[in-house]
């Protein structure tokens, strides 16, 4: 049975990862990944435009399926090696968070909305999943500005 994901990235890693059909969790080491299985759902969820200098975008930003069985190893620079799982991406809109928090149960406190997206690579029940997805697949039948590609 499928479970469901919400992985904090910073939208320029999001794209990186939809252009080579992967995501990374934990900044490139496996144990999150771990639990990964495939056909698992996974929503991107974007607090910046880049790791640190980015500026706040609060969004939800891609949307995909794990497609392996395990993570697999690249070296990302010389001597630097990081853990990735394989992903398939549907092609969305990203979506401000803020008008789903009404609607995602993982979210106890509108007033703190960000505390669970700081774990990183989260598990989230269907609904909330489902929700998120739903959003980001109708700003794309708007012929808003799309993220990802259909498989």
């Amino acid at each position: 049975m499928a479970r469901y994901w919400i992985n904090s990235i910073s939208l320029d890693h999001v794209l990186l990862g939809v252009e080579g059909g992967f995501t990374q969790a934990g900044h490139g080491r496996d144990t999150r990944l771990r639990r990964l299985s495939r056909g698992d759902g996974m929503v991107f969820y974007s607090p910046r435009t880049a790791l640190s200098t980015g500026r706040r975008l609060q969004q939800f930003t891609a949307l995909g399926v794990v497609v392996d069985d395990e993570p697999y190893q690249v070296e990302v620079r010389e001597g630097l090696l990081h853990w990735r799982r394989r992903m398939t991406f549907e092609q969305v809109a990203p979506v401000p968070v803020r008008p789903l928090l009404p609607v995602l149960g993982f979210v106890d406190d509108e007033e703190h909305w960000g505390l669970p997206f700081r774990r990183g690579l989260f598990e989230v029940p269907a609904g909330d999943f489902n929700a998120v997805a739903g959003a980001l697949r109708d700003g794309a039948a708007d012929d808003a500005p799309v993220i990802g590609a259909r498989a």
